[in-house]
């Protein structure tokens, strides 16, 4: 349902996590020679593997990192406060903010190639879904601040679409889980 959220500043990175980015903190991680480009979105990691990438960059860069919330995720990819109330992140005609089933031909392109959306974000529908911190639940109607989701569950939350899913896929509201 819809709902109003109340969110604290946060700062969230301007694109995916590249293979470059990944490789530099994780250099014993295989990349499949098929999708070994460095500005590709890492792809084949799990909810787990980010924590670990996380660990390592904080320690690496002095500086605390972490997923975005759900709703974190949700306000980014709108746009913030400059939300234009598009469908997709950056505007209303997919193909032109998202690598998608009808555009991506079968596979991630480099990240940053399409345009960005409000905030200057890119790829935050399509391309590769994006992990969330949140447990996978149903959301309350009630306004929140801050909301983190359930405190416990099965599945993550994952948001954005992906190279392989239809334009429904790829909208702002669009939500799902994994393990």
């Amino acid at each position: 349902p819809a709902h109003t959220v109340s969110l604290d500043a946060y700062y969230i990175a301007t694109t995916e996590v590249t293979q470059a980015l990944w490789k530099a903190v994780m250099p014993e991680w295989y990349i499949s020679s098929e999708w070994n480009t460095p500005t590709l979105p890492i792809t084949d990691v799990n909810w787990y593997d980010c924590q670990e990438f996380i660990r390592r960059l904080d320690s690496i860069t002095g500086m605390p990192f972490r997923l975005p919330t759900e709703a974190e995720w949700e306000f980014a990819a709108r746009g913030g406060n400059n939300s234009k109330g598009y469908r997709f992140a950056g505007g209303d005609k997919v193909g032109e903010v998202s690598w998608g089933l009808d555009n991506a031909g079968f596979r991630t392109h480099s990240v940053g190639s399409k345009e960005a959306n409000e905030l200057g974000l890119y790829d935050m529908t399509g391309n590769v879904m994006e992990w969330c911190s949140d447990w996978y639940g149903s959301y309350s109607s009630s306004a929140q601040t801050n909301p983190t989701g359930p405190t416990r569950g099965s599945y993550r939350v994952v948001r954005g679409g992906n190279w392989y899913g239809d334009a429904d896929w790829c909208r702002v509201s669009y939500r799902d889980a994994l393990n």
